[in-house]
């Protein structure tokens, strides 16, 4: 198959772009290389990767309907969907940009589809959509819970976005599979993301912050995991099917004993500076993956410890 990846130089779109041509697939990327949340240098370093493994990769951005329609041509079979503006916290500070980048990008793509009559794609959602659930006995997310009180700006945006594409479905015969995906990490991470930034501050000794007492509770899932996942949703999804799906690790950590983890993998105690919950950040999320095991015969393998110390062993030579 050809296969668009949007997203292509970031980290799910790098690791998902590879492990398709190592399938035998042709992959088209395109990436921005927007700097917002990390410098665009980090994504031009990942690009050469992305390229030598066989990647077709395209500079341009999901907002600019001419990039889009070089990008994706009459000969494409599924578009995977990627490229967003992701981040809790960032939304808080600028939920404009998000606005524009994850609505309006997703509609030029599905726009673009829709001129060319395909009708298969594979889209990035988030956990985040579920919002904050509270109490001591929280059962697992499901996808047919209401999601109707997404917590930041971001979760807006994605929750939208499968509405946007639920409508695409009913009227243009759009075939959609939604994975929501439930907090990835592993090789390539975002450097503002939690396991990335604390495995780095405890590993040079500098301090890390804990926002609230340690017990808000993550479902981790390691990169391969997900990449599994996705690849699989690639291959399987169809015209007019509408399927929202979660990704996830099936299980959860609290932050304290996350920090404990990877303290233990580095061997060095952590120096914590504890500051008040923020803004947008939710309890737990949990991923109930009975939908994704069903559809795509998903059954992710890596428990927090092994995905940390494999998280380490990559990043431990580049520090």
């Amino acid at each position: 198959m050809h296969i668009v990846v949007t997203g292509a130089a970031g980290f799910i779109g790098s690791h998902v772009s590879s492990a398709l041509t190592q399938r035998g697939h042709r992959v088209t990327g395109i990436d921005s290389f927007d700097g917002y949340l990390y410098p665009s240098e980090v994504k031009r370093a990942t690009a050469k990767d992305v390229v030598a493994s066989g990647v077709d990769l395209v500079e341009g951005n999901i907002c600019d309907s001419d990039a889009i329609a070089r990008a994706i041509d009459d000969s494409v079979d599924v578009v995977c969907h990627l490229a967003a503006l992701a981040g809790v916290r960032p939304s808080l500070a600028d939920p404009l940009r998000y606005l524009r980048t994850n609505i309006e990008g997703t509609g030029v793509i599905i726009e673009r589809l829709r001129q060319l009559g395909k009708q298969r794609l594979v889209f990035a959602s988030s956990s985040s959509v579920y919002g904050a659930k509270h109490g001591a006995q929280i059962a697992a997310f499901r996808e047919d819970d209401p999601c109707l009180t997404p917590a930041s700006p971001y979760a807006a945006t994605k929750r939208m976005n499968e509405l946007q594409l639920s409508a695409y479905r009913d009227l243009f015969g759009l075939g959609v599979l939604a994975l929501r995906f439930f907090t990835v990490y592993g090789p390539r991470q975002r450097p503002d993301m939690a396991i990335a930034k604390f495995t780095r501050a405890i590993a040079t000794g500098q301090p890390i912050t804990l926002y609230g007492d340690g017990s808000s509770r993550r479902d981790y899932t390691f990169i391969d995991d997900i990449v599994a996942g996705v690849v699989a949703a690639i291959e399987r999804v169809a015209p007019a099917q509408y399927d929202i799906v979660n990704l996830g690790g099936t299980q959860t950590i609290s932050l304290a004993d996350l920090v404990a983890t990877i303290e233990q993998v580095v061997g060095k105690a952590a120096v914590i500076d504890r500051q008040p919950d923020q803004p947008g950040d939710v309890p737990i999320t949990y991923a109930n993956v009975d939908r994704a095991r069903a559809l795509l015969d998903y059954h992710p393998t890596t428990p927090p410890a092994e995905g940390v110390a494999r998280y380490w062993k990559w990043l431990a030579p580049r520090l």
